[in-house]
């Protein structure tokens, strides 16, 4: 059958004439001339293109493709991107003001479900993965003891691939969830691409997890705000998935984003493996055209012998100064000024690049050409004072989300009068909002939370990287602020 593209494709160059939205009508003015283009395949649920939350044509045939595809029994297209899966998939499976065991380093949508629907969460910190100060996995015996402790958890949260690669066994976590009659939900956003050949991580999907949501556009080529969320088993109800999924995804959806998500689909079904074993092959080229590296460290498989994990995903590339107290923050900066390469994102310590099949030769050429550059200037001293680490910031020991008791549910937290408190007077007061470097939206605070020295301190040394720190306010003396609880 066609793709929803080509049917897309087939209507922009028919006589139809759209007496119906959008508004451009296939006409987008001269003004806005970069979107013309992509206007002509820019419809509404018209005659013949069914309805996304009432599937019964060609979107109902292009979600069993998918769910085919990845392995599960049933999935959901996404255009509100995974945001819009987790809000779904945590809010069937939890009733309101049921408890849940979730991850601490879940994404802040998972918090917003708790905010929603005034969950009780109990959190599973994750160990630390040495040298690199990044999370390590949620192990199954973690989940074991919280269940026997919390024996009437509605649903089990965690996050597998994390945002740094670091894979769980979802294969037991499951097993322990399972055996209490109680479902798991994986945050795979950053795992789409995983279970398609050997020499990878198995997807989830296919691990044993009720309900798994995977971001195509992250590490797959799909348009921005694409993602899956996949339904295996009946320990949550599917009439609630769907219910839940009407409310939390726009009534007008995109058909430019779900013809990505079907096309995106269609090429993982034709070549999928032999995509992901290429890709395999050109990682190895790259990381043996940097084995010579002085001062610069980059993440590979070898990182699982410094953690707890179940495997790795090495589409995730952490390049780091180890042992040297560089700023995670100069080398972002240092890559995107001096070299024009755009990183994902900055830690304290190490910066993140994601690798796709679908990096171009040149690219990957011009960050191996950077790396050695950089590590020259290094191992020769010519790195700038002042972009240093300050003592016992980024080591081993540090938990990478801090352990910090509530005073009040989050749901009251957000609601509760609030004040500006000097960053530096702000421990042992409640937080009011959400603490968290973007990228990735993991909270260091959680409203209700009280502050601590140690994450006042960890706040002030992002501070001084000038790393992207959401929730922490300028006043207008340029003083740092924390909004706490009145």
């Amino acid at each position: 059958m066609r793709s929803l593209l080509e049917w897309l494709e087939e209507y922009a160059s028919s006589d139809y004439y759209p007496f119906h939205m959008p508004g451009h009508k296939r006409n987008m003015p001269q003004e806005i001339g970069p979107l013309k283009q992509v206007a002509f395949s820019d419809i509404t649920e018209i005659e013949g293109f069914d309805n996304l939350h009432r599937s019964e044509g060609i979107l109902k045939e292009a979600k069993e493709r998918a769910a085919s595809v990845f392995g599960a029994e049933e999935t959901f297209f996404l255009v509100n991107g995974s945001t819009a899966g987790i809000l779904t998939a945590l809010s069937a499976a939890a009733r309101q003001g049921s408890r849940v065991l979730v991850a601490r380093n879940c994404h802040r949508s998972v918090y917003h479900t708790i905010y929603l629907r005034r969950l009780e969460p109990v959190y599973l910190y994750p160990g630390v993965v040495g040298g690199w100060g990044i999370a390590d996995a949620v192990l199954p015996e973690q989940v074991e003891e919280a269940l026997m402790r919390y024996p009437d958890t509605a649903a089990v949260v965690i996050t597998s691939p994390t945002y740094d690669g670091v894979v769980s066994d979802v294969e037991a976590i499951a097993a322990a969830a399972h055996r209490r009659g109680i479902p798991l939900i994986v945050d795979a956003a950053h795992g789409a691409h995983l279970g398609f050949a050997r020499g990878w991580p198995e997807s989830p999907v296919r691990q044993g997890a009720d309900l798994v949501i995977q971001s195509l556009h992250k590490t797959l080529p799909a348009l921005t705000q694409t993602a899956l969320l996949h339904a295996n088993g009946d320990r949550i109800d599917r009439e609630r998935i769907r219910r839940f999924e009407e409310i939390y995804q726009t009534s007008s959806p995109s058909y430019l984003l779900m013809g990505s998500i079907d096309a995106c689909v269609r090429l993982m079904e034709a070549k999928g493996r032999q995509t992901m074993e290429a890709f395999s092959l050109l990682l190895d080229e790259f990381h043996a055209g940097l084995a010579g590296l002085d001062q610069i460290v980059l993440s590979g498989r070898e990182i699982m012998r410094q953690g707890r994990m179940k495997d790795y995903d090495e589409g995730k590339l952490l390049i780091a100064a180890q042992g040297t107290g560089l700023w995670g923050g100069f080398l972002y900066k240092e890559m995107l000024a001096r070299y024009h390469l755009q990183m994902e994102m900055a830690g304290d310590s190490y910066v993140t690049a994601i690798l796709t099949p679908w990096d171009k030769e040149e690219g990957l050429m011009r960050l191996s050409d950077a790396l050695w550059d950089l590590d020259k200037r290094m191992s020769q001293g010519r790195v700038p004072k002042g972009v240093w680490m300050a003592p016992g910031c980024g080591e081993d020991g540090n938990l990478p989300y801090p352990i910090l008791q509530p005073s009040v549910p989050l749901y009251e937290a957000l609601e509760a009068p609030r004040m500006m408190c000097p960053l530096s007077e702000a421990a042992g007061r409640s937080a009011s909002d959400y603490v968290n470097l973007y990228p990735p939206g993991i909270p260091l605070a959680v409203p209700g939370e009280f502050l601590t020295q140690e994450l006042i301190a960890r706040l002030e040394e992002y501070g001084r990287q000038g790393l992207n720190l959401q929730g922490v306010i300028k006043a207008e003396d340029g003083t740092p602020h924390l909004p706490v609880i009145a």
